[in-house]
């Protein structure tokens, strides 16, 4: 495929799902990896006599915000006291950017293609620990060395990484690296500080003050269209410079004592280097970051067994089980047959009637669709390339449309059930519709930025975005549902294969396996045994800050959760329907969505288990967005059990004859 068919801006909008395909894109390395289509057009480089207007011979390098894996707050780079640009165009974010905190700057490293440099000084920084300002700055320094925050730089809209070797002979890369380290008062080397036999002296930081930067570049096999950078790794160093305008990078590292007091000063340099690499092209330059990442291959079997074996039992069930008990009612033709009907068919006349609140499973099964279709349809898109690592933000972004234009789907379900049920206050039904699920979830995202306001942090959502947020919500989401309402509204109600008695039927007493809370218990069991080893990446690319790239096996992961949340509900449907329990509707919506209940669960083992988060900030950070993520998988779980219990009960009592 030729390159200049990629001189278009960044895909972020799924209406270019067309040009994809004509394009053909190449796949990528690994099958479930999604297909690989660059962020943005490729850039030519070549040496500063030969520019052009096709290629061009400055290299810039941006800077991202500073996280931590102790911590929850991100900070831009400019709130700590490093070098900064003297001027710069600050690129644009999109909207997934602004709300994951990613804050794009310029900064002061420049470089031009293969001209080498060797511990080029950038700037100088000044400290005298009895001035509260520099004193605070320092302080600032420290906390960050403390909790390990690292830097993530950007050259050529590629993360510029650091590769060092881990255990069993593998090589990791990491997207960031350290702003330094500290030896604990009993000289314990915390994080980074392993890497240096030098860093020794006790309750000490040491500043990473060097950089070495190694930019590999691809030659256009036409010749005269330069080169392409293929990759950018780095190496972090600690020297004190003997000659500070004139640093030569030797001698002892660089130890900022925490008893120390006077004058400090930190000299920050880099070097760069350029090597030339045949063997990795300008399509598939992100591979080295994305093999060295945990895989999950092997662990994907473990659920597709499970849905095997479930859909095996459930297959069962209809074909033998299910096929017997109709046979045997349709061959009823005498009164006294008649007389002695048995099982799920004897509560043929209360099977539709109208759940207790039904207002709020409908709501409720409006905003699941909304989140259901959402999901399908971005999971969708980033299997097709669209929206990976190189497309910063755009699956957030993407998400986020997707829900605002969704309205119409969400309001159309909630009225046609809620008129389904009998119900009558449409108006109140429409607003909670609109209201309820999203107000909350901005509610509870509202208090989370309030906290990362107080704190400073860059994640904190600018009064601005907010404002647009709101305004996507209140003019575009909600219009949409009154539209899908209206129409839903508009239509006859849903027409039930049997008719419903005016007395309800008694219920027997149940045993303790019919009883509802335990079957929702065990419902949600199977459908999380499905999710939960793809869930630990998830939560590590999300709290962690490692990139999630394999979206062909989180739609293959999707599409598993669908048929076991599916295939759990009608299993247990059908057993409390033979225990002549005629009270479905809700019990089939609690039974799948419970496996919330579950991730919830997980969550909480995750945070004590697998993070370092420190600090109360962080802590009432982690719990609320994790509380959005629980709510939103507890509509999008319980709206796949209702539809497929509503599709099992249907089908089956419209094959049985009633009198």
């Amino acid at each position: 495929m030729s390159a200049r068919l990629l001189v278009l801006s960044p895909p972020r909008w799924p209406g270019l799902v067309l040009l994809l395909l004509l394009l053909r894109a190449a796949p990528g390395p690994r099958p479930g990896a999604a297909f690989y289509l660059p962020g943005l057009a490729p850039v030519n480089f070549c040496e500063e006599d030969k520019k052009s207007d096709e290629c061009k011979a400055e290299i810039e390098l941006f800077v991202n915000r500073l996280d931590s894996v102790e911590s929850v707050l991100p900070y831009e780079y400019t709130a700590f006291d490093f070098c900064q640009a003297s001027e710069g165009k600050r690129p644009s974010e999109n909207l997934g950017q602004v709300l994951f905190g990613e804050r794009i700057e310029p900064s002061p490293y420049k470089f031009t293609f293969n001209k080498e440099e060797t511990c080029k000084l950038v700037c100088t920084k000044t400290y005298h620990t009895e001035k509260a300002e520099d004193k605070q700055k320092l302080e600032f320094l420290k906390k960050s060395m403390l909790l390990n925050y690292q830097h993530h730089w950007i050259v050529d809209n590629m993360p510029v990484t650091w590769c060092y070797d881990v255990e069993d002979g593998q090589r990791f890369c990491n997207p960031g690296f350290p702003i330094g380290c500290y030896i604990t008062d009993k000289g314990h080397a915390k994080d980074a500080c392993v890497i240096n036999s030098e860093f020794h002296e006790r309750d000490t930081f040491y500043i990473f003050n060097h950089v070495d930067i190694k930019i590999y570049y691809h030659v256009v096999e036409t010749g005269s269209m330069g080169a392409r950078l293929v990759a950018a790794k780095l190496e972090p160093k600690s020297f004190k410079h003997t000659h500070i305008d004139k640093p030569d990078c030797s001698g002892p590292p660089m130890d900022i004592s925490n008893k120390a007091s006077g004058e400090i000063k930190i000299a920050y340099t880099y070097s760069v280097s350029f090597q030339e690499d045949k063997n990795i092209r300008w399509a598939s330059r992100w591979d080295y970051i994305l093999e060295s990442m945990p895989h999950t291959h092997i662990h994907i079997m473990n659920s597709l067994v499970i849905v095997l074996f479930l859909s095996g039992m459930v297959a069962m069930i209809m074909l033998r089980t299910l096929h017997k008990d109709i046979a045997r009612y349709n061959q009823m033709d005498s009164t006294e047959d008649a007389q002695e009907e048995f099982g799920w068919k004897l509560v043929h006349g209360d099977i539709f009637r109208p759940p207790r609140k039904g207002m709020l499973l409908s709501v409720f099964l409006g905003s699941g669709t909304q989140i259901l279709i959402m999901t399908f349809v971005t999971l969708f898109f980033a299997c097709l390339g669209f929206l990976s690592p190189a497309n910063r933000g755009a699956l957030m972004t993407c998400a986020v449309v997707l829900w605002v234009l969704l309205g119409t789907p969400a309001g159309y379900v909630a009225a046609r059930f809620y008129k389904s049920f009998g119900g009558e206050k449409w108006k109140t039904n429409v607003l909670l519709t609109s209201f309820l699920c999203p107000g909350i979830v901005f509610a509870d995202f509202f208090i989370m930025n309030l906290i990362l306001w107080g704190e400073g942090s860059s994640a904190a959502i600018p009064f601005g975005t907010l404002v647009a947020i709101l305004a996507l919500w209140f003019c575009i989401s909600v219009p949409l549902t009154f539209i899908g309402a209206y129409f839903g509204f508009k239509k006859n109600a849903i027409e039930h294969p049997v008719r419903t008695n005016q007395i309800p039927r008694q219920i027997p007493e149940q045993s303790f396996y019919t009883k509802p809370l335990p079957g929702i218990i065990m419902g949600g069991i199977l459908p999380f045994g499905c999710i939960f080893i793809q869930l630990f990446f998830i939560l590590n690319s999300i709290w962690s800050h490692q990139m999630y790239y394999m979206f062909g096996f989180l739609f293959l992961v999707f599409i598993i959760l669908v048929i076991t949340c599916s295939e759990a509900t009608i299993l247990l449907c059908y057993f409390h329907l033979c225990a002549e329990d005629y009270h479905w509707q809700w019990r089939s919506f609690l039974t799948s969505g419970f496996t919330a209940v579950y991730f919830l669960i997980y969550a909480i083992h995750y945070f004590f288990s697998k993070l370092q988060i420190t600090g109360t900030a962080s802590t009432i950070l982690y719990f609320g967005y994790t509380m959005i993520m629980v709510l939103i998988f507890f509509l999008f779980t319980g709206t796949i059990g209702f539809f497929a219990c509503f599709w099992f009960v249907t089908k089956i009592y419209s094959v049985v004859k009633v009198d």
